[in-house]
């Protein structure tokens, strides 16, 4: 005898509101199976590889290959591509913070100023913010090898060119295989692409200021300084930090931005480069799958860094 108020499991099925789940999933599975396919899996097959020797002698049968620990890890640590070997060699893991910081800043530092500009109301506004986003909307691989063609090392480089025509330098130089040059370069280049993103969050939030609190700091006589100072930077404060955060994790992930201009060589050899190196040219995808492996843990500290202080910061 069935208890009070309890349904058959027939019913139960039957209902409305088992209608409306058995059709929220038939709907979400196609989604799901995608994301398990392109995300969850390749993750996984990738810690699971980085803990195998696989190489190109086993790739056919790479679920029957031998297991090495941590074997991988400490061949990727132990790599001088990897590891600090000294001032003019700092190694993949040095040059990924140092190009990431660095760039990061300057990104930040660009969309300001930009902002700050662009906040102004002038004619020919609206061309002008056009303008700033071309770098962030046009495809990475035309304007890299714009890039590479100003800075060619033969003479018919606009670059040398041009300071050649000027008399600054008598022979041309190959600025993108000079080490420590080619590293500006290179962070030069990626300030230059991405500081429109910056612009954009940093201009909304600017045109959300109160106007009214920059003319009462007028009245009491504080200048332009002050008013950046002590209105806008407060107002920009969890704005600037989301946007470090972001382009922070999003920078050191970044992949073809350094392999087209120089292939990571001459001192621009960052972990993402350094992961594919060791999986499709010296074919040991079991040292470039640890490498990933690396790469993901520091990315994981950057967003709980982000989760921490700007995510609960702006609740």
């Amino acid at each position: 005898m069935e208890r009070k108020g309890q349904r058959p499991l027939l019913d139960r099925w039957g209902t409305l509101q088992a209608r409306e789940a058995r059709l929220a999933w038939m709907l979400t599975s196609p989604t799901a199976l995608i994301v398990f396919g392109l995300i969850i899996f390749p993750v996984v097959f990738s810690v699971w590889i980085s803990f195998h020797d696989v190489t190109l002698r086993n790739l056919n049968d790479v679920f029957h290959a031998p297991y090495v620990g941590w074997k991988n890890y400490r061949n990727v640590v132990n790599d001088f591509a990897f590891k600090f070997q000294g001032v003019h060699q700092w190694g993949a893991a040095v040059t990924s913070v140092v190009y990431t910081f660095v760039a990061t800043a300057l990104t930040v530092l660009l969309g300001l100023v930009a902002a700050l500009l662009l906040n102004r109301p002038f004619r020919g506004r609206g061309a002008t913010r056009a303008i700033f986003l071309f770098p962030y909307i046009a495809p990475i691989v035309s304007v890299a090898f714009v890039w590479r063609w100003i800075l060619d090392p033969r003479p018919s480089g606009v670059l040398n060119d041009l300071l050649m025509r000027m008399g600054l330098i008598d022979l041309p130089k190959a600025y993108l295989a000079t080490r420590g040059l080619a590293l500006v370069l290179v962070i030069i280049f990626t300030a230059w692409r991405y500081f429109p993103f910056a612009m954009l969050m940093i201009l909304a939030r600017l045109q959300a200021v109160d106007r009214v609190m920059y003319e009462a700091a007028a009245v009491d006589g504080a200048n332009a300084w002050h008013k950046f100072r002590h209105i806008t930077l407060p107002e920009l404060r969890y704005v600037l930090g989301a946007i470090f955060l972001l382009r922070l994790i999003w920078t050191f992930n970044k992949f073809d931005d350094i392999y087209l201009l120089t292939g990571g060589g001459f001192g621009t050899n960052v972990l993402p480069v350094l992961t594919y190196q060791f999986s499709f040219r010296a074919l040991n995808f079991g040292k470039g799958a640890a490498t990933a492996m690396i790469l993901l843990a520091i990315l994981s500290v950057f967003m709980l860094v982000y989760t921490r202080t700007v995510m609960r910061g702006s609740e």
